[in-house]
């Protein structure tokens, strides 16, 4: 495994995601193409939380998901084959929430790819809430040229 801390800088060197929807904050651990493991701080300035609920934030499932599949291209992206591709989310399976996710919490979010094809793969994660487990599933992704 590579000793590696990407900030946000860094990950938007990968990744194409801009705010307000770049879901990663800062990578912790780095296996390119085949692990990483990611930091998401939560902050009652998220834009969705203007509606998701008034008077009781809670993050909505489907951005826990996305910033699984943002870790996910992390690993992907990151290996040398792959540099300069989009990663696409394919699918999603087994996917599970256990907990709410307020403002205040932090994410860390763990992807490990469990199949991986020249344009396709899965991979399986879960996400933690100070050591507990608040969501975890399986993702698909498909790698796509970019266009320039």
């Amino acid at each position: 495994m590579e000793d590696f801390q990407a900030d946000v800088r860094k990950i938007m060197e990968v990744m194409p995601h801009r705010y307000p929807f770049l879901m990663v904050d800062r990578i912790l651990e780095l296996e390119p193409g085949e692990r990483a493991v990611g930091l998401k701080n939560v902050t009652i300035n998220e834009p969705f939380f203007q509606g998701h609920f008034p008077g009781q934030p809670v993050m909505p499932g489907v951005l826990m998901v996305e910033s699984m599949a943002q870790v996910g291209g992390m690993a992907i992206l990151s290996a040398e084959k792959n540099r300069g591709k989009l990663v696409l989310f394919a699918g999603i399976s087994k996917f599970r929430f256990r907990e709410v996710v307020c403002p205040g919490d932090q994410l860390i979010i763990e992807v490990g790819m469990t199949q991986t094809r020249d344009a396709a793969g899965k991979g399986k994660g879960e996400i933690k809430v100070q050591d507990k487990v608040v969501a975890s599933g399986e993702l698909m992704f498909a790698l796509s040229e970019t266009e320039d």
